[in-house]
């Protein structure tokens, strides 16, 4: 599905050295066909250089046909900035691209999305309550949108998938392209259970290290507010967040344990404003936004139940922490025989409520 007008979009992507709110005073000037069929005289009218005048009168006609049959070729559609399926909130930003690039589900791109992004050396408990509370943010209605980078993003994808259309990878390459390729099967899985894959790079467009922050800016402007979970001082997800400010969204981190160095940037954001999270209710009341694609909850409530009251019945548990926490500091502050703390956090670790990680162990949020 391709507009007409999708390679006159991509011609005026084209034109050098153009500021991006020119381009569009010019479209919202003459339109987007219109624009192209302006003389030498006119154009130069309209006070533009050389090298850009040449571009309209005489776009690369070859190499747009070439990023269509690309497009094409990797089922992705090619979506200008006054299509209906443009996400209405990345409008809103001061450099929305003017051609978006998109595999998969359309029809997310305009679903109310939580962003959430971290570390790619995400730690054990990073990871875990990464995927349960973007499960939680899609039962509760939401699309959870990430950068597919190792680390937070995967997992942030990774519990939304839970359920169908339920979440959207925003790339810095091509859509042809797989960065990091170990996430290959997981861009598939995100296409074939309803996602979407984003990009405003065309095909064959290959990793670098300059179209990271871009696509962060994306990631914020088409989210309703961004969470940020483990994320060290000098990060993208720093960038993110600075993107969200801008974009007038809201900012919002987990806090972690203070020695722990993945922390220090989320500690950073809450001491500048961003809101305390420890699960997905802190961000549904703070947006105070009713989603109309709620997901029935199968829950078994007996079972919860029993799971809360283990944790308040074996004394051993409140001795191990959310972090990961050595056996030594385990077994000084139970006032327990190391034998006994080893041979109980092997039970406790086949019940699921702990995990082994590699210097100790972490309490598993059963939440």
């Amino acid at each position: 599905m391709q507009q007409p007008e999708a390679q006159f979009w991509l011609a005026l992507k084209y034109v050098p050295r153009l500021a991006l709110d020119k381009k569009r005073l010019l479209v919202q000037q003459f339109g987007i066909t219109g624009l192209f069929s302006l003389n030498k005289t006119q154009l130069q009218q309209c006070k533009l250089s050389a090298a850009q005048t040449a571009a309209i009168l005489s776009p690369d006609w070859h190499k747009i046909a070439k990023i269509i049959e690309y497009s094409a070729q990797c089922n992705s559609h090619i979506i200008p900035i006054n299509d209906i399926h443009y996400p209405t909130l990345l409008k809103q930003i001061y450099d929305p691209p003017l051609v978006l690039f998109v595999r998969g589900n359309i029809k997310l791109l305009n679903a109310i999305q939580i962003a959430i992004v971290g570390s790619r050396n995400a730690s054990v408990y990073g990871k875990e309550v990464t995927q349960l509370l973007a499960k939680q943010l899609v039962e509760q209605g939401f699309v959870v949108t990430s950068g597919l980078a190792l680390g937070i993003d995967t997992f942030a994808h990774k519990g939304a998938l839970h359920y169908q259309n339920s979440t959207i990878a925003v790339v810095a390459t091509g859509l042809d392209q797989v960065y990091p390729n170990r996430n290959k099967a997981l861009m598939n899985d995100i296409l074939t259970q309803g996602g979407a894959v984003l990009s405003e790079f065309p095909p064959r467009t290959v990793a670098k290290a300059g179209h990271f922050p871009k696509r962060n800016r994306l990631i914020s402007g088409l989210t309703k507010g961004v969470v940020v979970i483990e994320a060290a001082l000098q990060s993208g997800s720093l960038i993110t967040a600075r993107c969200a400010l801008e974009h007038n969204r809201d900012v919002f981190a987990l806090p972690g344990s203070i020695h722990n160095p993945l922390s220090k940037g989320c500690h950073w954001l809450i001491k500048q404003g961003a809101k305390l999270i420890e699960n997905s209710a802190d961000i549904v009341d703070e947006l105070n936004i009713t989603t109309n694609r709620l997901v029935e909850l199968e829950v078994d409530k007996k079972t919860e139940k029993n799971l809360t009251n283990d944790l308040f019945i074996d004394p051993l548990l409140a001795s191990v922490g959310y972090e990961t926490t050595a056996i030594d500091v385990v077994v000084s502050r139970s006032k327990l025989p190391i034998e006994v703390v080893i041979t109980r956090l092997t039970m406790l670790e086949l019940r699921g409520l702990v995990a082994a990680v590699p210097g100790g162990y972490f309490r598993v949020n059963r939440g």
